[in-house]
């Protein structure tokens, strides 16, 4: 009777271990194995060195059973979901230089809520038969070698939360179909060699990051933006025409980089007056004026502003010196003329109260006139500020005495009588 008692309790434990730790006698499903041999079998075993995820794969054995062994020491994560079958959920591999292909890879991971490969040499398309995770949350492809275009199958992916296919070789147009990513938070393009329009992505209701800067995209800005964007970069393309209302309808936008493209036209107001912009970055374009804020600024909340190399015309902005919180300014290199403001001076060597200093004022290569402000001739240490008013039309600035002339260097005066004619 003991006996039968011991065996009774020994088998009701076995049975609640098992319930408890289910992966403990779990195997991997065997569709997901054959995927994940695809995957190395189209991997240069050149690249596969000891001691990389990849060199740890060693199909003898149960995959999801060795993660926490010498073998599969990394790269998956498994969970038990259904008939106590381990699934593959998570795919990351290490960026150590993988070199091979997607194309022959079925991708059929119906579980799979992370892949990322990013960071080495995979090349090739980016395949159509990534649209059978139909789990997916994120994807990262980031610092491949991946051509051609991306497939419109890419919406798909009702689930997905980021996108990264940064820094590859990509081309074409970027697809709308990315509108249908309606979880989408953050999307990545940036390097690569995307042309033609950037597409109306409005619908996309939780994308909060978008950078696709550094591509040869075309075409003016389109004339709806997600609202829900706190950063957004489309630096170094070929964007023209003036910035839409859009951009300034982002009401949660911290960070707004459009330089180095083709914009022209004015600078709106409304980026002065955003509710939430701190970062404004607006350089190597081809602007002509600065619209001025209702409330002269002082509602402002930007932090830095950057419109440096334009075609900006006119005397400097007072209204940027009253803006509490701003501390770098560049209005280098456009066609300012007349006076410094005092104020800007004043945040250079002795804010008010309630006022950020200017740590960088960045004024050089404009047609700046007239004598000093009074407050600068008290600035002597490199330290406390950046300025830099060099290649103007000041005079009585020598270097020995202030090093923010630049060496003294101003423009001939010949060229100063030209473009500002109350210089004697």
């Amino acid at each position: 009777m003991g006996a039968l008692y011991y065996s009774l309790s020994t088998l009701l434990l076995l049975i609640a271990v098992t319930e408890l730790f289910p992966e403990a006698n779990s195997t991997t499903y065997w569709g997901d194995i054959e995927v994940l041999k695809q995957l190395k079998n189209g991997i240069d075993p050149n690249s596969v060195n000891q001691g990389t995820c990849l060199g740890s794969w060693d199909f003898r054995l149960d995959p999801c059973d060795s993660i926490f062994t010498q073998n599969f020491t990394c790269g998956l994560r498994c969970d038990v979901v259904v008939s106590n079958a381990s699934r593959v959920t998570e795919l990351a591999l290490d960026p150590v230089g993988y070199v091979g292909w997607l194309d022959s890879v079925s991708w059929d991971l119906p579980y799979l809520e992370t892949l990322d490969l990013s960071g080495n040499f995979f090349s090739g398309t980016v395949p159509d038969s990534l649209s059978n995770l139909t789990r997916l949350q994120r994807l990262s492809l980031s610092g491949n070698s991946l051509a051609g275009w991306v497939p419109a199958s890419i919406g798909s992916f009702s689930n997905l939360e980021e996108l990264c296919l940064d820094n590859n070789k990509l081309q074409g147009t970027i697809p709308s179909a990315l509108n249908g990513l309606n979880n989408l938070k953050r999307l990545e393009l940036q390097g690569n060699n995307f042309t033609g329009a950037f597409p109306d992505l409005g619908q996309l209701g939780n994308l909060y990051y978008l950078d696709a800067s550094d591509n040869a995209i075309s075409g003016a800005l389109p004339a709806t933006l997600p609202a829900s964007l706190v950063e957004l970069a489309l630096r170094n393309n070929q964007i023209e025409g003036n910035i839409p209302a859009s951009v300034q309808n982002t009401v949660y936008l911290q960070v707004l980089d459009l330089s180095h493209n083709k914009l022209n036209g004015s600078v709106p107001s409304g980026l002065f007056a955003h509710p939430s912009l701190q970062q404004l970055t607006l350089s190597h374009n081809q602007f002509e004026s600065v619209q001025g804020p209702g409330d002269s600024g002082r509602g402002s909340g930007l932090i830095a502003v950057d419109l440096g190399n334009n075609r900006i015309r006119g005397v400097l902005p007072a209204f940027m010196g009253l803006m509490p919180k701003l501390s770098a300014l560049t209005l280098e290199n456009n066609f300012f003329t007349g006076l410094i403001p005092t104020q800007y001076a004043l945040r250079a060597v002795t804010p008010g109260q309630g006022e950020a200093p200017f740590q960088r004022l960045l004024l050089g290569g404009n047609y700046l006139f007239g004598p000093l402000p009074g407050p600068l001739l008290r600035l002597r240490d490199p330290g406390l500020a950046t300025v830099r008013l060099g290649d103007n039309c000041l005079y009585r600035c020598p270097l020995s005495v202030f090093f923010f002339c630049e060496g003294g260097q101003q423009k001939p005066l010949t060229e100063c009588r030209s473009f500002v004619p109350v210089i004697p």
